[in-house]
């Protein structure tokens, strides 16, 4: 048996003719541009996440740039943001000219420690942007709280948390505005990259409405330098289709997640391995991952089993090359430094069977049986 970390097939082959089908229809008017199913499926976004607005983009790197780009941020200014995420979060600050500023992670969910931000408030800080890691909602409650004080905006990151949501609302509609990557694995993958900005900010809206088309409302005066962030509509084709399902394999997804807690809880091997917390409505698990001890020889052991696992992340933001002018060094935050050396990603994917999930425990059992 080989147990993939993803398939792609499994989910999406009962959605295949469809989305031809809505291929089709574009290919047929050619409006393959910021075409009708763009305009649609901005609306049913807006709606699913409880939003004012929503403008499709390019990638969900770009949607976090075009955010930062709409609230003016750029050299002398800084950003405040966890260092335990994909590369994008923090590179498009740097990339503005800003200053990202690290603040360690919490032990448990792995997101960012809202409680230790107010330290690191100053007159620069213009944004902070909470990573919803792995598909569970970041506390947003203090930093809420913390924006009677300041002057600030809320930049959620919600590229692995479409569908998630706690007691102050849906992921997205929370900060002032939400980022959300539509890359081909995260929970509505499209075929290629896409993304999605949220806001329910008027302001927001028209500048990011402009700046996503180079800085311009009506593509003759330019008020602005923006960008060239559009969504492709093939890519809002394939997106419509499969947002009808997006609730569903959330569902499964969790359900997925509780089934391993258990299958680990049964063989017994909490002292090496640690699952994740379930919260419902929360955490949507885009990935199912683990805290485990000896993890880089469990990595190759399951590997050659036949079961696929990933890391993310294995190296900090703060200590890679291209951020040492930050002069921030190892120790700094270690919590994310430990995560960083224990997090493993199990299988998890709409269409896993319960056998291959029994298949990956009894596999992580074995290996842990040689080190007792």
């Amino acid at each position: 048996m080989f147990v993939p970390l993803y398939d792609f097939k499994r989910h999406i082959g009962v959605l295949e003719k469809e989305i031809v089908s809505s291929i089709h229809s574009v290919m047929e008017r050619q409006d393959f541009i910021m075409g009708q199913e763009v305009k649609e499926f901005e609306k049913k976004i807006a709606e699913y996440t409880e939003s004012s607005f929503a403008f499709g983009v390019s990638s969900g790197t770009d949607a976090l740039l075009l955010s930062l780009m709409g609230l003016d941020i750029g050299y002398g200014d800084e950003v405040i943001t966890t260092p335990f995420s994909f590369f994008s979060t923090a590179s498009v600050i740097a990339r503005l000219g800003a200053k990202p500023v690290f603040v360690d992670i919490e032990k448990d969910s792995l997101n960012i420690n809202s409680s230790s931000i107010s330290a690191l408030i100053s007159q620069k800080t213009k944004a902070i942007i909470p990573v919803h890691i792995y598909g569970r909602m970041a506390e947003l409650d203090p930093l809420i709280k913390l924006k009677s004080n300041f002057e600030f905006s809320i930049v959620e990151d919600v590229a692995q948390a479409l569908g998630a949501k706690n007691s102050l609302g849906m992921a997205g509609s929370v900060g002032d505005l939400g980022c959300f990557s539509f890359y081909p694995t995260k929970n509505l993958g499209a075929f290629g990259d896409a993304g999605m900005i949220t806001t329910s900010s008027n302001d927001l809206a028209k500048r990011i409405r402009s700046l996503r088309i180079h800085g311009s409302l009506n593509g003759k005066n330019y008020e602005s330098i923006g960008g060239n962030f559009r969504l492709d509509t093939i890519q809002a084709a394939v997106l419509l289709v499969k947002l009808k399902k997006i609730d569903e394999w959330n569902k499964e997804r969790f359900e997925l997640a509780n089934n391993y807690n258990k299958l680990i809880e049964e063989v017994g091997i909490q002292e090496f391995i640690h699952p994740p917390v379930l919260l419902e409505n929360e955490h949507v698990f885009h990935q199912y991952v683990v805290r485990v001890a000896y993890r880089e020889e469990l990595k190759e052991f399951l590997h050659s089993e036949n079961v696929a696992t990933g890391i993310y992340y294995s190296e900090p933001l703060h200590l890679q090359p291209c951020f040492q002018y930050l002069g921030y060094k190892k120790g700094d935050f270690p919590e994310c430094e430990l995560a960083c050396s224990e997090v493993l990603s199990l299988p998890i994917f709409p269409g896993l069977k319960i056998d291959e999930q029994v298949f990956v425990v009894e596999k992580i059992e074995q290996f842990f049986k040689g080190k007792k």
